[in-house]
């Protein structure tokens, strides 16, 4: 890897990319940056390198979540704590349903950017360019508001300091108590449909009660009152990215500052393209959207370019295929990694392949097609023999109604009381708690069969 250079980028194909008009203030930016503290320490990278290893296993799961892009106008601390909460939440659901680790890493503090089907939209016959994600440009629809700003990545440097310093508080300062993430819980379990969900919560009691009775809950055991927890965003924007790569002198590699975790896009995984060859250099986890159009051969290209020493932990493939396509497309896919005998940690994203338009015109993911993704997902895995590693979910602590249906059953008629994303449709809290009981079922069977055919055997 002594070869690359974090500036190599910019001699390969740019796409996603904005092109800055005043090249003097988009220089003065990256000199500006290229001096600010890393957001991120290479030691806390390779930390997470070693969970998602364990997940790649089966010995942990991933769950990743978080905003669809984070934005400057919505940003509060409230907004931050109760994402993070419901985070633990599905945790605490997967690791007592499951009984495996979890590792958290929100898509928080870095996902500003975003790729779009177009360069440009139109409305009422007025064509401007698309909103790219507030470190690029404003959502407002005025033609000065879609003009690229560099300066925008000063602002986003800053929210994205600000939040991680608020999440390590929250990991570690007694908010992430077990006690209060459980009593969040029981707010949860309301209505008929949530019975099961109400057993559990009484079973959580239950052993919450005995460890306490145990005295297993004194302030010596750190377990209990505070977590790991990782932040991960689309590394989009290359200028920020290399204005914030810094030289790991522990290690001499180089390290992405901006986030602990980086990921290449479905839009953007050229194998010779300009996001590729950024992220091959780095030294930071690495996940791979797979969409249905990505080929077996294009796939064992970039696993080699990507993981060239098959480093476990290094590169997780990310799933994204849409509701009744994924048994079509993840066997040819979980084939060519068996045939490269790569290390891998494949993650289901049901989001970005279920998004459809509603009667009422909003963009809208129905939860049963969310749901359908991650159950053809297990599905796929178990009967390939192979590892599902963990899910990847847009969602939010907000009580928003984006996504349909769920416990408390959102309708196309509902979308318009609380729509508040400036991109793609959430999974609100009840919903995304929804479906981490229901991940938990589908995992806890999956690794009852696994046992089942080792005893077996």
């Amino acid at each position: 890897m002594s070869e690359w250079q974090k500036a190599a980028w910019r001699n390969k194909a740019r796409v996603q990319m904005p092109d800055y008009t005043d090249a003097a203030a988009l220089g003065a930016v990256e000199a500006q940056l290229s001096n600010y503290p890393p957001l991120v320490f290479a030691g806390e990278a390779r930390r997470l390198k070693q969970h998602l290893a364990a997940a790649g296993r089966g010995e942990a799961f991933l769950l990743q979540g978080g905003d669809c892009a984070e934005s400057f106008e919505q940003f509060s601390a409230d907004a931050i704590r109760d994402t993070f909460k419901v985070m633990l939440q599905m945790a605490m659901v997967l690791t007592y349903g499951a009984k495996v680790p979890v590792v958290k890493v929100g898509r928080m503090a870095g996902q500003f950017a975003k790729p779009r089907s177009a360069p440009t939209e139109t409305v009422d016959g007025v064509e401007l360019p698309s909103y790219r994600g507030d470190i690029i440009n404003d959502l407002g629809f005025t033609e000065g508001s879609r003009i690229p700003d560099p300066k925008r990545m000063l602002q986003a440097y800053t929210q994205a300091a600000a939040t991680l310093n608020l999440l390590r508080a929250f990991s570690t300062g007694g908010y992430a108590d077990v006690n209060q993430v459980h009593a969040w819980t029981l707010g949860f379990t309301e209505g008929e449909k949530a019975q099961s969900y109400r057993e559990m919560a009484n079973r959580i009691t239950d052993t919450l009660d005995f460890m306490r009775a145990a005295g297993v809950n004194n302030d010596a055991s750190h377990a209990l009152h505070s977590v790991e927890f990782y932040t991960s965003h689309e590394g989009l924007l290359l200028e920020y990215e290399e204005a914030l790569t810094r030289l790991d002198s522990t290690s001499g590699k180089w390290l992405a500052g901006s986030g602990h975790m980086l990921w290449i896009g479905d839009r953007t995984r050229q194998p010779d393209g300009a996001h590729v060859e950024f992220c091959r250099g780095v030294l930071n986890p690495i996940g791979l959207k797979c969409g249905p159009t990505t080929t077996a051969e294009d796939l064992k290209v970039l696993m080699a370019k990507l993981n060239p020493d098959n480093e476990e932990g290094r590169l997780t493939l990310i799933a994204r295929f849409g509701a009744g396509k994924v048994a079509e497309h993840l066997p040819r896919l979980v084939k060519a990694v068996q045939e490269e005998g790569a290390n891998v940690t494949w993650v289901c994203d049901p989001m970005h392949g279920n998004t459809v338009k509603s009667s009422t015109g909003y963009k809208t993911r129905p939860f049963e097609s969310v749901l359908r993704e991650v159950q053809d997902f297990f599905a796929v895995h178990s009967s390939e023999g192979t590892i599902p590693g963990g899910v990847h979910f847009e969602m939010t602590g907000q009580d928003v109604t984006e996504c349909t249906g769920g416990v408390r059953a959102v309708t196309d008629e509902n979308l318009s009381d609380r729509y508040h994303t400036a991109c793609d449709p959430r999974l609100n809290a009840s919903q995304s708690l929804e479906l981490a009981f229901l991940v938990a079922k589908e995992l806890s069977e999956l690794r009852s069969q696994q046992n089942r055919k080792a005893e077996a055997g």
